[in-house]
């Protein structure tokens, strides 16, 4: 049986290091439930690569010039196509990811959704608009336009291999850019099947294109001197990007993942908290950059909400077909599972469900864990597997200081009937989104933007400030009239200069 290509990958979207053996022209697409092989698809290198860079420079012209009304139109056509032929699409992403058929489709709805809203509001984020000039320069008629970049490198994630990498590609071709997309070896074909809708549609304007191959192939993209880099995946494998793309000085929006916290106080609705804690922490077999991978409780409330969320997590079975999710995408990331299981343990944490005996065969058990010190890689690090740990605090004040206590800062969930107290607590919160009363709400809200801080990434994508995230922003001022006082000279009257001192001095000294 043909085998996939060697990966390094340890988190969703890392691309592996290149590797510098005599490396195979193809590699294959495993479905992660049994091991069989999808599709061949080839490692793209260098030259090839560089190809798609200029062909996508090309096309960037006619792209450009089509307008936001003409690039509208282009894009809902791209959306309907791609939801007419939903079901197979889900189908795919089951298949490449190991992920509930009903799941998948549920990613493909909310990157709809997305794709929907950056063509129907790019004209009305990006395009030019008048600022005021101030009393210096009334003078001056001054306003702020957007551009395109040219072409953006996405390099997305295995993980949900729609949604994440569709919230860069909507709003960069939105935004006027085209796009070469290098999708993790993972689940390549599902970025093929989203490039090959846009073919269908137009074949002679190459506006997406998708590299296959492996961690050389995505090093490549980011060489080939594109206008911006996107990057999902590891915050390891970020900076290092981040390095590569330094040489150029090309720029980069990343999203590297969380350690996501969510705080219960004690009036909260126990049982709809810890039912989205377990939605959370289990749903996509725990792989999810924003889910729930911390909880922290105040005491009163503590005990009962520890028995919902072990009630409610014992009942899951992970499984091929009709379960509640499927198995680990990459198999290597049961390892990560267990060391961050065996660790809390270790330091004196109790599993309360599951435990080391549940991760077996590529797929692992809920696993709740209670009581585990800080200090813990279950606590610190990203465990990107069906686990979660619940520790007991005496106040949501505490809990803010423990949610901010990693180097991570991507999602973060309130549980309280306090609206007022859910404000500001989510105020204090060093995280880039954060839900109240509900865990992933904001997923599906277009115009929010979403990214992080610290290890979690920066930039942001999704929402206006994802539409300006792919453009460059223009600047310019035009003078109506000659200034009343002409200081842009090198003949200044001393009148001019006396008048000036005396603003200064009335205007911003008082």
């Amino acid at each position: 049986m043909p085998q996939q290509a060697e990966t390094t990958e340890t988190t969703a979207g890392e691309q592996p290091e290149a590797r510098t053996e005599q490396a195979p022209k193809t590699f294959a697409s495993l479905d992660p439930r049994n091991g069989n092989v999808l599709a061949e698809y080839p490692i793209q290198g260098e030259q090839e690569v560089r190809a798609a860079v200029d062909a996508a420079r090309a096309a960037a012209q006619w792209w450009n010039a089509l307008g936001f009304d003409g690039r509208k139109q282009w894009l809902l056509d791209w959306k309907k196509s791609m939801a007419r032929d939903g079901e197979q699409l889900a189908a795919l992403v089951a298949a490449e990811t190991g992920k509930p058929y009903d799941d998948a489709l549920l990613e493909l709805m909310l990157a709809i959704e997305h794709l929907d809203w950056a063509a129907k509001n790019a004209g009305k984020v990006l395009k030019r608009r008048k600022v005021p000039s101030g009393l210096v320069s009334a003078n001056q008629a001054s306003s702020v336009g957007y551009e395109p970049m040219g072409v953006v490198g996405v390099i997305g994630p295995w993980n949900y291999p729609v949604y994440t990498p569709m919230g860069s590609i909507s709003y960069a071709l939105a935004a006027g850019n085209t796009v070469v997309f290098k999708p993790s070896e993972l689940t390549p074909g599902v970025a093929v099947w989203l490039a090959d809708k846009w073919k269908a549609l137009v074949p002679n304007q190459p506006v997406l294109q998708v590299v296959t191959g492996d961690g050389s192939t995505g090093a490549a993209l980011v060489s080939a001197g594109v206008d911006k880099i996107a990057f999902t995946g590891s915050a390891a494998t970020g900076k290092r990007v981040m390095a590569a793309c330094a040489e150029t000085l090309t720029p980069l929006v990343v999203e590297a993942g969380g350690k996501d916290a969510m705080l219960v106080d004690a009036d909260a609705n126990l049982d709809e908290a810890a039912g989205f804690a377990v939605f959370g922490a289990m749903g996509n077999a725990g792989q999810t950059c924003a889910g729930v991978e911390r909880i922290y409780v105040v005491d009163s409330a503590y005990d009962e909400f520890v028995r919902l969320v072990a009630e409610k997590s014992k009942v899951l079975r992970p499984g091929p077909r009709d379960a509640a999710y499927g198995p680990m995408t990459m198999t290597s990331q049961s390892d990560v599972v267990r060391g961050h299981v065996q660790d809390a343990l270790d330091k004196g944490g109790s599993a309360v469900v599951g435990g080391l005996d549940s991760i077996k065969d590529g797929y692992v058990g809920p696993i709740v864990l209670t009581g585990v010190p800080e200090d813990s890689t279950a606590i610190r690090e990203e465990t990107f597997g069906p686990t979660v740990v619940i520790n007991k605090v005496a106040s949501l004040d505490e809990a803010v200081t423990k949610a901010n206590g990693t180097t991570f800062g991507l999602g973060a969930s309130i549980f309280t009937k306090d609206a007022t107290k859910a404000m500001q607590v989510a105020d204090k919160l060093r995280a880039g989104v954060v839900t109240i009363g509900s865990v992933l709400g904001f997923a599906g809200v277009a115009a929010l933007p979403f990214g992080g801080v610290g290890d979690s990434g920066f930039g942001r994508i999704h929402g206006a400030d994802g539409l300006r995230e792919f453009s460059r922003v223009k600047s310019i001022a035009r003078q109506r009239f000659a200034a009343p006082l002409n200081l842009l000279t090198m003949q200044r009257k001393s009148r001019d200069m006396k008048i000036s001192a005396w603003m200064l001095k009335n205007r911003h000294g008082r």
